[in-house]
Formats: structure tokens, sequence, C-alpha cells
């Protein structure tokens, strides 16, 4: 460890917990009300159904001449009748039909169900935020901001204020076991399993209410994802709000690490090139606490967005695997059509298990489905959220100074 990293801990000392949780507080609100809209597209995306049809074909109706006639759901002009809750595989029968009958098929009818096809069916970012601001209202874009809020805040006070005591706090394990180089993958993904395994819950709340795609309004939509949460409990137990953990962990403890050493690799590296070493009289630290507001927030925005970005992609199949784990309805809910074996269903399986039925079934596509949406929110986030924090940060150092200097 060089005298430069030996002294740069020191820089954060002055800045106590609560201002730190006051820091990442500022950040959370900003940060939930910018990207909700693309992570709502996210979770659209990943836990539509996935088909080989595509949503301007319709199968023949003598293709399912052996299903019940109560099967189905009102929709449009016409009875809808939806295969196991996929709409791109569908038929439509005139409404006074008693049985599904492929003479009652009309053209109109036809065109009605594909219309309903094509709009509950994304095929980009930018086209699931344009459906479903054209057919759910504006609104619908930021739904799930409320457990947003109440999810992030929470778990990023514990996350940035653990981060920075695991890896500036002198008493802290990290700087006796661990090497300065690989001390911000420690102290990320430490503190972010701290985090995800507190606001796991919420989370699964939030996923849920955004994967909804009904048009409803707000508390509509709320009620309906706590009946479905409850029906939940009920079924599987208090355990199924922790459903997805693990794949969580996976995506998140590995994001963590790679944000976090990403982040100080290019912070440094930004702080070397505008202050170099033969010019510096002190650590990096020193350097930065001279810096104005915009140079701390221009350096932190550009390191954040760069290295979340990265971090996203990379992660981004254990997001796709948590997203359709979440989004499961109990067995015991769905049993309308079949019969529901003991045989496990795919995202009942082990972590690895399911995200190779993934690969094998909709190969790197299914395992990368919604990876833009998520990088173009993760990016922001990431970049609003640390500068936000530095900043913060940054006022509260100065204030505390100013305190020191008036005693």
């Amino acid at each position: 460890m060089t005298s430069d990293q030996a002294k740069e801990p020191e820089a954060e000392i002055d800045i106590s917990a609560g201002q730190k949780m006051l820091s990442a507080i500022s950040g959370s609100l900003l940060t939930s009300v910018l990207v909700t809209p693309l992570d709502v597209v996210r979770v659209r995306l990943q836990s539509q159904p996935w088909s080989s049809l595509t949503p301007s074909r319709i199968p023949p109706a003598s293709a399912f001449s052996n299903l019940p006639p109560n099967l189905g759901v009102t929709a449009c002009c016409r009875e809808v009748f939806w295969v196991n809750n996929t709409s791109s595989v569908c038929m439509v029968a005139d409404s006074s039909s008693a049985t599904v009958n492929t003479a009652a098929i009309s053209p109109s009818a036809a065109d009605c169900a594909v219309d309903e096809t094509r709009r509950k069916t994304f095929t980009s970012t930018l086209d699931g935020l344009r459906k479903i601001a054209r057919n759910e209202g504006i609104s619908s874009l930021w739904r799930g901001l409320s457990p947003t809020l109440v999810m992030s805040i929470p778990a990023n006070v514990i996350y940035f204020t653990g981060y920075d005591s695991l890896r500036y706090n002198p008493h802290s394990p990290l700087n006796t076991y661990i090497s300065d180089a690989y001390a911000p993958l420690v102290a990320g993904s430490m503190a972010r399993t701290a985090a995800a395994s507190v606001i796991s819950p919420i989370e699964m709340f939030r996923t849920r209410m955004q994967a909804t795609t009904t048009v409803k309004a707000g508390k509509g939509v709320f009620k309906e994802t706590f009946i479905g949460l409850r029906n939940l409990v009920h079924a599987q137990g208090y355990t199924s709000l922790w459903r997805g953990l693990t794949l969580t962990m996976w995506r998140d403890v590995p994001f963590s690490g790679f944000y976090w050493w990403g982040y100080e690799t290019i912070r440094n590296t930004i702080t070397d090139l505008r202050h170099p070493l033969s010019k510096r009289t002190g650590p990096r630290a020193q350097s930065r606490r001279r810096e104005n507001h915009a140079t701390t927030f221009m350096d932190s925005f550009v390191a954040g967005a760069t290295s979340g970005a990265v971090a996203a992609l990379v992660t981004t199949p254990f997001d796709v695997g948590k997203t359709r784990q979440q989004v499961l309805p109990p067995a015991s809910l769905i049993n309308t059509v079949k019969n529901v074996t003991a045989t496990l269903r795919p995202e009942e399986l082990s972590m690895p298990r399911f995200l190779y039925r993934i690969w094998a079934n909709e190969g790197i596509p299914g395992l990368f489905r919604g990876w833009a949406a998520r990088c173009l929110r993760v990016a922001p986030a990431c970049a609003i959220m640390i500068s936000s924090y530095e900043i913060g940060k940054k006022m509260a150092r100065s204030m505390n100074e100013k305190a020191q200097a008036e005693i």
C-alpha cells in the first residue's frame, strides 16, 4: 500500500454517518423519479412470455379444437382466448358461441386479437415506452414508484454508508486483510449483500407491480399486487417474500463489486489526469477536496455512468432470472387449465439450471432480454446517485470545516 493510498481514508473521517445518510437519501429520491420508467419497461420485457411466433400471426383455430369452451377472458370486441396466458398464442370466437367453432372466426375478430397481441408485446425499450404511455397512460411509466422510494432509501443508506465504513474506516478489517486493489470489490459486495437482504420483500412487491399489464388506476394496481402477494404468502409461506433473493445476490453482489472497482479506478484515473502525481503535494482525496462542486459532479458522474453500464451488461442474465422468478404466480393459483404435476416449473429450479433452461430454449438473446433498458436505467441511475452522494458529502464536509473554524 503506497503512502498516497494510506493517507486517503483519512479524508472520510470528518463526515458523520448521519450526513452520509442524508446524502444517500437525496440521491435516492432524484434517481428513483428519473429512472423508474426505464425500470418498468425492463420488467415488462423480461417477464413477457417468450414465443417463436410473431405478434402478427395467429395459429389456425383447428389447433385449439379440444380446448374447454369456458377458457379465456373478454378483450377488445370479441372473446380472446389466451393459452397459458401467452398473448401471441390465441384464437377468437363470437361471444354467443357456446363452444370454440372454427367457422365463427371472422376477419374483424382476428384483427382485434392481433391488435390486442401487439399492444401487449414489446420489441424494444422505446417500443415499450411508447406502448405503455399510449395504452395505459403516462402515469403507468411511474408504476411502482412508491415501493421504489420505500425500497431505495433504506437500501442506499445501508449500501453507501456501509461501503464507506468498510472502505475508509480505519478500524475496518478490510484495511488489514484485503489489499487496496481489491478492497472496492469486497466492500461493495458486502454492502450490497446487507442491503439486498433487508429490502428483498419490498423489491418483490415493486417488481410484481411493474409487471402488471392491466389498465387500472394506481390504487387498483397497488391493491391487486397486494392481494397477489397475500395469496402467495398464504400458499407458500412468508419465506416466499424472499423468492429470488439468491438470484438477486447473484446479480447485485458481482454488480456492486465490478461497479465500485470500476468507479474507483476510473475516478482515480480522472483525478490523476487532472492533478498529476508530480504536481500533487498530498493524496488524491486532498486534491479532490480542493475541487469545486461542478468538477466533483462531472468526475463522479462520468465514472459512475461508465462503470455502472459495464457492470449492468455483464450481470443482465441474473437480472432476467430474478425478474421471472419474482413474477411467477404460485402453482395453486394457476391450476385452471390442467392439473399441476409434481414437476418443478422452470422458474422453481436452482439458479444455474434455470438460466441454463433459458439459454437452451431462447438462446443468448433470452439471457440478455431487456439489456438495453437495464443499461439505460442503471448507467444514469448510478451516475446520478453517486454524483449526488459525492456532492452531498462535499457540502457536509464544507459545513463541518466551517463549523470547526468558528470554534
